[in-house]
């Protein structure tokens, strides 16, 4: 296959991808999106790679504030910031003209699962979506697992936000750590992949701005499901995060939809696990291929 670079603008800002296209007419494209503060050569570009093995066209690209892209506060975590990014990097590519008049699909990574179904939910064109890992974030019960930190924690992500527009200056804090602690994400899982040279790629920024939990906190995809009409294939694991809330974010699906549990050690061999990334994008390249004339 060939990888080339491919820039793009979102709400003004640079964006900028891989784009890996595989030898031959491409089967249609792929616009892949992944983890929490990760960028295009953890995750989502794995899994670009994957599909272009498999006949696909297929995009992981830096969001806005994250790796090569622009935008500040750098490490900005957003939801909606991120749907928009996936909007304008389909909207990039039906506008290539190897590219145009293929079918378009979607495919997201832990986070990555509950941003792309945002895109979906409000109005991205692809003929099918696939979530691998996905994180689907129901605001309630993310709410009930905080308690009393939840209100502290949003509190806090208003002020950092609110001195950021006054100054410029956002507060960070780093995205995993060896001992946890105030992280944006203290799993030990987690650090052994972005604290290490496992998934510590040059690219990627030990970091996340606290003025994003304003945004990421009340996110919810739970109430998203009813609303997408895509074909959906979910994969996942029980012992990859969230299980029960895979399994209710599927069963509130409409549309078309298969579910797909694998065995896995935990969330994150997702992203680097050639026993795992491969069955995976076979199972995708075939739900895509089925849905690829709807």
């Amino acid at each position: 296959m060939n990888q080339e670079r491919f820039v793009f603008t979102s709400a003004g800002d640079s964006l900028i991808g891989t784009f890996f296209f595989p030898n031959g007419t491409p089967r249609g494209a792929v616009v892949t999106t992944g983890p929490l503060t990760s960028v295009k050569e953890q995750a989502a570009g794995v899994y670009a790679h994957a599909m272009a093995d498999r006949g696909f066209a297929a995009l992981a690209f830096d969001h806005r504030t994250f790796g090569e892209s622009g935008g500040k506060p750098r490490q900005f975590e957003s939801p909606q910031g991120k749907a928009e990014d996936i909007k304008a990097a389909v909207s990039a590519l039906t506008m290539d003209r190897r590219i145009g008049g293929l079918p378009i699909f979607a495919l997201g990574v832990c986070a990555g699962g509950g941003y792309m179904a945002l895109a979906v939910a409000n109005g991205l064109p692809v003929r099918a979506l696939a979530g691998v890992a996905g994180v689907y974030p129901s605001a309630a019960q993310t709410k009930g697992w905080l308690g009393a930190n939840y209100e502290a924690a949003i509190h806090r992500a208003s002020t950092a936000e609110q001195r950021w527009r006054e100054t410029g200056q956002a507060e960070t804090i780093p995205a995993v750590d060896a001992d946890n602690g105030d992280v944006a994400m203290p799993l030990s899982e987690a650090y052994e992949y972005y604290g290490t040279p496992r998934g510590a790629v040059p690219n990627y920024v030990n970091g996340f701005a606290v003025q994003s939990r304003a945004y990421t906190l009340p996110f919810d995809v739970q109430e998203l499901a009813p609303s997408l009409r895509a074909p959906t294939i979910m994969i996942h694991s029980e012992k990859a995060l969230m299980p029960a809330l895979a399994k209710s974010f599927f069963a509130a699906l409409p549309g078309k939809k298969k579910e797909v549990w694998m065995q896995s050690k935990g969330q994150i061999d997702f992203y680097d696990d050639h026993r795992l990334i491969d069955p995976s994008a076979d199972l995708i390249a075939r739900f895509f291929e089925a849905h690829a004339g709807l």
